[in-house]
Order: structure tokens, then sequence, then C-alpha cells
């Protein structure tokens, strides 16, 4: 998503020239079809196509190379001295890079669908690949499937097919018609509650990775954009940022009153990852009161947060605690967490019923500090 954000704001300074866009991976490569690079008219780029062994070539002989309008070109990155295809890398698979000039209309579609991307907005992106006797076309759908731009060489009849053939795909695929489609998804949101110092390295690195990310703490000498300079929104408060099913969530107020009330209201919400910073005694509690607050059972509650917060990674530290919760939370939503720390309902009863007399050291209690 950072690079999308990259290539965007260079194509917004006007410098672009080629774009360079992987349709299509076999075997071994080290980015996947999606990936891009916008190369600007004096060499200067946005972007990658692979671990930085074909970005060199390529810079170089972009302008020539579509000359004549897009292209496509086949790069194998197999030990092979003899192979045909240019040029043996080593890396062990073979890629198809579309290459298309920049002063076209379908190049100019492409980049503003990118950016409503960014804004918030899905945009599915067909593309028929140029091939003998017929030139590169581009036709760009809305969430509603309706069209917001489409070649004018392509027909009605091409049209309607195409999109009755791409409803319901995710990701980035060349189709056998010859039709590369992908899907631009907007940015992962984050929403951060609580802004105290250990808040900013997490939302640094969720910067990194492009995501959108929201910073709310009712203390307002703590919610200052200034700390924050990697959120799009720092909001004084809680009370209507807009959650949804889709979104990443971290509570990290520090303020057992606070986590139990945000608790609360987040949790009927489901957000596909809620994570709760704290010690095993003081998210149990928390765990406790407030399904009783908002009348679920505990197993319920604990099948819908990440507590203890964060993925075993070992470290101690604001950035050690930042890069364990942001490989979590990374990890739950592209669909690829495996085992985790997260609370079961034994060990809510386990703790609340151990707890019963030291409640205000479990409230107080700080970091997690295991079982």
């Amino acid at each position: 998503m950072m690079e999308r954000r990259r290539i965007v704001d260079l194509w917004r300074q006007g410098v672009g020239a080629v774009l360079v866009t992987l349709v299509r991976a076999e075997g071994s490569s080290y980015r996947r079809p999606g990936a891009r690079l916008l190369i600007g008219g004096s060499g200067e780029y946005a972007g990658t196509i692979s671990g930085g062994c074909l970005e060199g070539e390529v810079v170089r002989k972009a302008a020539w190379m579509v000359r004549d309008g897009a292209v496509v070109e086949t790069y194998s990155t197999m030990f092979d001295d003899t192979a045909e295809i240019p040029f043996g890398l080593g890396c062990g698979g073979v890629v198809d890079l579309l290459l298309e000039s920049m002063k076209t209309a379908e190049a100019e579609a492409l980049m503003v669908a990118m950016e409503a991307s960014l804004a918030g907005e899905m945009v599915t992106v067909l593309t028929w690949l140029p091939r003998a006797g017929r030139g590169l076309a581009r036709a760009v759908l809305t969430a509603s499937t309706d069209f917001a731009f489409a070649s004018d060489d392509l027909s009605e009849p091409e049209l309607v097919a195409a999109r009755s053939a791409v409803l319901g795909r995710s990701g980035a695929e060349a189709m056998p018609e010859g039709i590369y489609v992908e899907r631009l998804v907007p940015p992962q949101r984050l929403f951060v509650l609580g802004a105290g110092d250990d808040a900013k390295p997490l939302v640094k690195m969720a910067g990194l990775l492009g995501w959108s990310v929201v910073v709310a703490d009712g203390r307002a000498q703590l919610a200052r954009a200034e700390r924050f300079p990697e959120a799009e929104r720092v909001v004084v408060g809680a009370e209507e940022l807009g959650i949804e099913r889709e979104d990443a969530v971290v509570l990290m107020t520090h303020s057992y009153e606070q986590d139990r009330a945000l608790l609360a209201r987040v949790l009927p919400v489901q957000p596909r990852y809620l994570g709760v910073l704290g010690a095993r005694h003081r998210s149990s509690l928390l765990v406790s009161e407030a399904a009783a607050m908002i009348g679920l059972t505990v197993e319920e509650c604990c099948a819908r947060i990440y507590a203890p917060v964060g993925l075993d990674l070992g470290g101690d530290g604001p950035e050690a605690i930042a890069l364990a919760v942001i490989s979590e939370a990374q990890a739950c939503v592209q669909g690829r967490l495996g085992s985790s720390r997260r609370l079961g309902a034994e060990d809510v009863a386990r703790h609340v019923k151990e707890g019963g007399a030291s409640r205000y050291l479990a409230v107080q209690c700080g970091l997690d500090g295991g079982a």
C-alpha cells in the first residue's frame, strides 16, 4: 500500500513517464502480480517490481521500449546463461512486465483509480494486454460495478462479458482471455485508542505499511497531531470514530475504566482485529466486566479479541511491543495468523477467580508479564 502512495505522489508531481506493472509471475518471484514501478523522465522512480535485480535494466530501457505503444516483456530470473529470455539472476522464476506510456487516457484512468482507492474507494481495473493487431485497452469499475472509464475501442459486449467474468474475484491476476484484472482495495484502517508515548512507534510502523491510522484519546494534552505525524487523524475522545468490521483496533489507554468502556463499545462491532494491551489478569477482568455490560458471553468476547496483544517475538520497550502488535495485526488482516497468545474463556475464569482479592493490583499492572 505504501508503494501505491509513493507512485501516486510521483504521478501528482507530473514527472511520471512510463508505468511498469508485474502482470504474471511463474515460479519463485520476489514480487507478485500487482507490483508497480513508475519511472520519471529523468530516471527517478517509485515502487519496485523485483528485489532490485530488474529495476536498473527496466529504468534504462523503458522509454525506448514503449516508443510504439504499450508492451509486455518477459524476464527470467533463472540461473541459465543460454536462455533466450533475459536474464538469469538466480531467483528461480519468470515474470511478465507490462510497460505503458503515461501519456495516454488509459494510464491516466489507472492513476485516478489508484488515487481513489487510497481515498477509501473499492475499484476494479481491467486491462486488455497488448497483442498482435491490438494495443492496450482498459476499463475501470467502481464498487457498484459501474464503468468509471472504458477505452474507446472496447465494445459494449466486451465490457459486459468482462464485468461478468471478474465479479467476485480478488487480488491481481491475468485471465485466460488476455485481460489483467486487479482489485484495488483501500488502505487498512487502524484505530489506536490511546495516545501515550508507547503508541508512537505503533503508529509509525503502521504508517510504513501504508495503513490509514486514526489515534484517539480523551486526554487533549496527548491527542495532538504533532505527536503522531504519520496518522491521518488524531482525535480527542472516541465517541464518533466510525469503527467498522474491516478495521483493526488496538486498545491501549492504560486506564482501566477507559479501556473497559471502549472495549464494551467496540466488541459489538467485531472489527477484524481487536488487540488489548495489558497483562493477562488485567485483560481477563476487562473481558469479564465488559461482557456483563453488553450482554455477551465471555466465550463470545474472547473470540473477538487478541489479548495479550501481539505476537510473542521477545524483546522489551515500546518499539519491540509495537513490532509484536503490528506483526499480529498484519498477519490477522491478511489471513496468515497461525497461533497467538489470545485469551480463552477458561483463562478468564481462572484469572478472575484468582484476582478476586487483588483486583487493584490487576487493574494497575502494566504490560503483559505472562500468565
